[in-house]
């Protein structure tokens, strides 16, 4: 049995795909809202959240091998309660900044996820990708509503991932052999910038969307808000403010794993033009 948690959310409703497609066995999705989940035929779906310990005992019951999300939850307790059902193999999603950008506050508390779980005594894959393609959903509002995106650092280029192709490794690493104790950074095929996907998801909708660059002032005061001033001063870094030559390289790790080319942000801005209307 495969238990997926985020079973809903951008790479889980991915990997549930990819998973049925190619025939993984028995597949069972944790979700918060089990009515409203949309799994393939012969999916199990199973409702808990991750905030109340006593749903995830049902959801691990005969579970071989989880895919987890990193700080979606208590992952020092989500991964005893792994360990105490038996789960042999767990795929981790963290981030690439463990490796880019240590220094910075939400890439420590990645790493010692990772470490939790390289200590529990399950086998174990990382996955460390970098931006999300998806991110770009934070402009919908904007966009359905006419008015500008705004946006800092407007050309800095990074290699933007698909959630689909961070689902399509996961997939590899959860049916197929030779991919325990490895650890995956993952990138999209081509350094993207915010102007570049605008422009992207304009093409996508056949209208003209305006595009403004504001400054990382502006952007923290914004972010603040919402996320918090260390969480803003960490993503104001890693999309632009302090990039690298680690966080800017285009690597060749999902084709490599899957035998299938990294999907562009202009396929998925064309797959997501409906979320801009």
């Amino acid at each position: 049995m495969i238990l997926v948690t985020g079973a809903t959310g951008n790479i889980g409703r991915a990997l549930m795909r990819e998973l049925h497609g190619c025939g993984a066995g028995p597949l069972r999705g944790f979700t918060r809202d089990a009515s409203r989940a949309r799994f393939p035929e012969g999916v199990e779906a199973v409702e808990g959240d991750f905030a109340v310990p006593a749903s995830w005992e049902p959801a691990l019951d005969g579970v071989r091998s989880l895919f987890l999300v990193s700080r979606t939850g208590p992952d020092a307790d989500i991964l005893a309660a792994a360990r105490r059902a038996g789960v042999e193999h767990v795929v981790l999603v963290s981030s690439i900044t463990v490796q880019t950008h240590p220094h910075l506050g939400p890439a420590g508390e990645n790493l010692a996820v990772e470490q939790l779980l390289k200590d529990s005594g399950m086998a174990w894959t990382i996955l460390r990708p970098t931006q999300f393609a998806s991110n770009a959903m934070m402009w919908a509002a904007s966009i359905r509503d006419g008015q500008a995106v705004r946006a800092p650092y407007a050309d800095t280029g990074l290699p933007t991932i698909h959630p689909a192709d961070i689902a399509a490794v996961a997939r590899v690493a959860l049916t197929e052999p030779g991919h325990r104790e490895r650890t995956y950074a993952l990138t999209g095929p081509e350094p993207v910038t915010a102007r570049r996907q605008v422009e992207a998801i304009a093409a996508a909708l056949g209208r003209a969307v305006a595009f403004v660059e504001v400054s990382r002032r502006e952007a923290h005061a914004q972010m603040a808000a919402v996320f918090g001033e260390e969480a803003a001063d960490a993503v104001l870094d890693v999309t632009g403010g302090d990039v690298n030559a680690e966080l800017l390289a285009v690597r060749d790790t999902v084709p490599h794993v899957t035998g299938s080319p990294g999907r562009s942000f202009r396929q998925w801005a064309e797959e997501n033009a409906h979320v801009f209307r």
